[in-house]
């Protein structure tokens, strides 16, 4: 997609990147938030089926895409994560803007909220919320395994069909073609491999949180109730219960919930219920 290069350093130095779509219009930008392993190319099908005229900003969370691996996997943490967006924020001295969050981007949505009230408009929450489904999560993080990558776009193709199979039951060949080709990258050797550094992958702890942790990030989601929300939810999620969704939509009440049918984590935000949802959302929050 044409689109316009931000390249930003966070507040420790590291060279980070975003990307930009869309004419620099008046109302609140729409900024992209990607999950755990994507880049800000996962949010180009999105913005290209909208067809909107507002301006995307979609990120590069460190240690994806073009921005700068760290050399410290400490930071690589939802927290710092926050503050790298509000270091972005202000460089391009956007005073109001929509959050789109998926998965580990929800999450940063969330802090942001807590950091910056005043500044945004609404928030579209893409298959997370306070309380993370244990087994999505074991189930994401080993298909998100190190691997020493693929000899040819279509081998990494076949790769990615084969660890995306099940949330993504109705893709077609192109489909993951273009699936790899956002989250993979070419070296120099002609090895395609996934763009992200391998450190971001973390064990998944063998309990699950405990009662503390849990009430945490409902009194975290609680600090959200000043801004309007979409929740999006793929119909077979394994993150994001329908029991949670319902339970965020009653608790926010400025809330609405959208399931998507025959998807699972995470809806890719170009099927025709995702789009519909997200552009009535967005029109209605537009100031």
């Amino acid at each position: 997609m044409t689109g316009d290069d931000i390249f930003y350093t966070s507040s420790e130095g590291l060279a980070l990147h975003a990307r930009s779509y869309g004419a620099s219009a008046d109302g609140p930008a729409i900024v992209c938030l990607h999950g755990l392993t994507r880049n800000h190319k996962d949010f180009e099908p999105m913005i290209a089926g909208l067809g909107m005229s507002d301006r995307f900003i979609s990120v590069d969370i460190r240690g994806r895409g073009q921005s700068e691996r760290d050399p410290d996997p400490a930071n690589y943490n939802p927290a710092i994560y926050a503050g790298d967006v509000l270091v972005l924020l202000d460089q391009l001295k956007l005073e109001r803007v929509h959050l789109i969050g998926t998965s580990m981007g929800g999450i940063i949505s969330m802090i942001l909220m807590t950091m910056i009230p005043d500044r945004i408009s609404s928030i579209v929450l893409n298959d997370v919320g306070p309380v993370v489904e244990q087994a999505g999560l074991r189930r994401i993080m080993a298909s998100a395994a190190p691997s020493a990558g693929y000899g040819s776009w279509s081998a990494a193709a076949e790769a990615v069909a084969r660890s995306q199979a099940v949330p993504y039951p109705r893709l077609t060949p192109e489909d993951w073609m273009a699936f790899a080709r956002r989250t993979h990258r070419e070296e120099d050797n002609g090895q395609v491999v996934p763009d992200f550094d391998p450190a971001i992958i973390t064990p998944v702890p063998d309990k699950p949180p405990g009662l503390a942790a849990r009430l945490g990030m409902w009194r975290l989601f609680a600090k959200m109730k000043t801004a309007p929300l979409l929740v999006i939810r793929g119909e077979h999620s394994d993150i994001l219960s329908a029991k949670t969704a319902d339970k965020m939509v009653k608790r926010h009440k400025r809330a609405s919930l959208a399931t998507i049918p025959g998807v699972g984590h995470a809806p890719l935000l170009n099927e025709p219920e995702s789009l519909s949802a997200i552009r009535h959302f967005l029109g209605e929050t537009a100031v």
